[in-house]
């Protein structure tokens, strides 16, 4: 299956060509409107001509092979219009029929499978069915069945959606560029991880724009993000389904708090994916990517504004946002001193007041000054660019920005307007021309910004950029193992357990407390009891042999009065560990993408504070450390108000032994829960385990 022959056909054929409004008029608007006269023939046969172009009886008349057909007719007649344009050369096709698996029938998902079965056969590679089709602006080839403004939109986004009304408010967008709009629908036959592989290697895109409401290839997904990590190629996502399901069979804390949405945050986190919350910043984040000449070398901004009101917005939005506004360096500062009135106050972000923006010369001197700090990145012009021009000053400012852009050295540049009105297009044609970004009113503009800069923060070096995805489908059964069978599980991977044994009796209990050297803790160990400590079933301090063997008793006696079917494998008499700081690592597997690691404050907090973090296994040392990192309660493990810090390196090779683990059981671990794991000065310590798997681990 060539994906090309689709997306970059020399020719095609539209199917049900018509003068209507609707799928086959509007395409063929748009083919005679954008698309070389010849590129393109109309097929129907019940007219001669449409639109006053020859129209052919059938596909098999048509003078010479296509690449692709579009199919604008019902779903009764696609099968047979496939095998007769296969017969004409054509490797690609459209179908914009529905009634396939969208409506959520029997008959619907049959004829879907029938459709896929047959390009499989014909070799050829499908868009749809239930889409919108798609343009591609590098050739030029429109089929696309939505119309809009007549404009030029040619540009380096590739944008794919899986709404195609999504496509068209984009394409809406009078300063949006794209080198492909594709519009994936149902996705039978080429799949959205196809496109998007396609544009991660085309050469004409230089960001791509993805609209996702489900992945059902995660192995190919993953490897197309994979491709664009390491290529620096931003991938800016709008993932539809923030809302939690939840876990509801979960027995971990893990399973319940790594919910499906966070697995994709973590998914994005690995691969340095831009996700985003609504449309407003997949447009305007993908744009700046699209229009900046180059990604700043550091993540750190200088504002430059005309008022002091714009200077204390600018001030307070990008500090909640958390973006960087570095201290100008003394030699900055005594030039702009030099250029500035007398009554203005350099600092950053930067009032200038609005003397300078009157004077292209003047203006373009304190660019360049702030421009050269060498602790910025990246220069802000706060200025809101009008529709109807009222005051000159753009015309000096505007000149400005374009002459020191052009200079050697220039830094990336922005326009940062304080009000959303609508933006004068030949200003705006002229900044974008220079690589001068215009970005949105400022709660959505350091929003963006600050996606930036964790792009460019973001090093494909520190993360492990493979995914544990399973190879094959979980079974529906759940086995969780004793508490003792889950450490030694674990030992053998790395993790550090106290010394225990499990006693079978009164007196197999007295002599294991012995062995292990008093206080022990004594507990229930059962797959059937995993949250021993809600029913009794765990005692701490047990000091002697009398004592051992009574507490021996008391805990069978209670895990049989509130679990009287669970399985007791005997009681675990555990070396009493040092206390310390308790974290909590965990496992949760997902289905599509395989074992989550997470890792945060351990014991009975977990649920309280809910301060965890999750990365997709496995887990590289980096990541590890990052993850701890990230947590609120992260002053804890550093050393907090004299306290010593705390054996984050032990940490780190605890959070990796798991991930080991995980990934070597990838196709059954469901949940995993060592909590708490100690954390001292030197070393770890996991005092208690929870393993749930789908079948019994070898």
């Amino acid at each position: 299956m060539d994906i090309t022959k689709l997306l970059k056909p020399h020719k095609i054929a539209i199917v049900g060509a018509s003068e209507k409004t609707g799928f086959g008029g509007d395409t063929c608007r748009n083919v005679m409107r954008y698309m070389t006269e010849g590129s393109c023939y109309f097929v129907n046969p019940r007219r001669g001509e449409v639109f006053g172009r020859k129209a052919y009886p059938s596909i098999s008349d048509l003078p010479e092979p296509i690449d692709t057909v579009v199919i604008c007719t019902p779903q009764s007649t696609v099968e047979d219009l496939l095998r007769e344009a296969a017969a004409k050369g054509a490797g690609g096709a459209v179908v914009f029929a529905s009634g396939y698996k969208e409506v959520g029938t029997e008959e619907g998902r049959a004829a879907q499978e029938r459709l896929a079965a047959l390009c499989r056969e014909l070799d050829m590679a499908l868009m749809g069915p239930n889409c919108a089709g798609f343009v591609n602006y590098v050739d030029m080839v429109y089929p696309f069945a939505f119309l809009s403004a007549d404009r030029d939109r040619r540009g380096s986004v590739g944008m794919v959606s899986q709404s195609g009304q999504l496509c068209l408010s984009l394409m809406d967008s009078p300063s949006m560029r794209f080198s492909y709009v594709i519009s994936s629908g149902n996705c039978a036959v080429v799949e959205m991880e196809d496109y998007l592989d396609f544009l991660v290697d085309d050469p004409d895109t230089r960001v791509v724009a993805l609209y996702l409401e489900g992945v059902k290839n995660p192995a190919k997904f993953v490897s197309a993000l994979r491709k664009a990590a390491l290529k620096r190629k931003p991938i800016v996502v709008l993932k539809a389904g923030r809302s939690e399901k939840g876990a509801k069979q979960a027995a971990s804390h893990t399973g319940s708090l790594a919910g499906a949405d966070r697995v994709f945050d973590a998914l994005f986190a690995k691969f340095g994916v831009v996700r985003v919350n609504d449309l407003e910043e997949l447009l305007y984040t993908a744009q700046m990517f699209s229009v900046l000449p180059r990604l700043p070398e550091r993540p750190a901004f200088a504002s430059m504004n005309l008022s002091g009101g714009e200077t204390g917005i600018c001030a307070d939005m990008g500090e909640a946002a958390g973006i960087e506004y570095p201290d100008f360096a003394p030699e900055t500062l005594a030039k702009l001193r030099e250029q500035l009135p007398g009554y203005a106050s350099p600092a950053n972000p930067l009032d200038m007041t609005a003397s300078l923006s009157y004077d292209t010369e003047l203006y373009a001197g304190a660019v360049r000054t702030v421009m050269s700090d060498p602790g910025v990145g990246m220069v802000l012009v706060g200025y809101t660019l009008l529709e109807e021009i009222a005051d000159p000053a753009i015309e000096y400012m505007a000149p400005a920005l374009e002459r020191v852009s052009r200079e050697p050295g220039a830094k990336p540049m922005a326009m940062l307007p304080f009000v959303g009105n609508t933006r004068n297009q030949k200003y705006l044609d002229m900044l974008e021309g220079c690589g001068v970004v215009m970005l949105p009113p400022p709660v959505y503009a350091f929003r963006i910004l600050r996606y930036l800069a964790d792009f460019i923060r973001y090093d494909s070096a520190d993360h492990n950029l493979d995914v544990a995805v399973p190879e094959r489908p979980r079974g529906g059964a759940r086995c969780s193992l004793g508490e003792h069978e889950g450490k030694l599980l674990a030992r053998r991977f790395g993790l550090s357990v106290p010394a225990e044994e499990v006693a079978r009796s009164e007196e197999e209990a007295a002599a294991a407390a012995r062995r292990i050297g008093f206080p022990v803790v004594m507990k229930i160990d059962s797959p059937d009891i995993l949250h021993k400590s809600d029913c009794g079933c765990v005692k701490v301090n047990v000091r002697d042999a009398a004592a051992a063997g009574e507490v021996y008793r008391q805990i069978v006696f209670n895990a049989q009065k509130h679990h009287p079917d669970a399985r007791i494998n005997g009681i675990l008499v555990q070396q009493t560990a040092q206390p310390g700081t308790e974290m909590i690592i965990g496992v949760a597997s997902d289905p599509s993408f395989g074992p989550t690691v997470l890792v945060g404050l351990g014991g009975v907090f977990v649920e309280v504070f809910k301060d965890t973090a999750l990365c997709l296994a496995p887990v590289s040392r980096a990541e590890a450390m990052s993850m701890a990192a990230s947590l609120k309660g992260a002053k804890l493990l550093r050393g907090y108000r004299g306290a010593p810090a705390l054996d984050m390196d032990g940490f780190v090779d605890a959070v990796l032994a798991v991930s080991d683990l995980a990934v070597h059981y990838k196709d059954t671990i469901l949940e995993m829960d060592f909590n708490p794991v100690f954390l001292y000065e030197k070393g770890t310590c996991a005092v208690d385990a929870v393993v749930v798997s789908s079948a019994p681990l070898e």
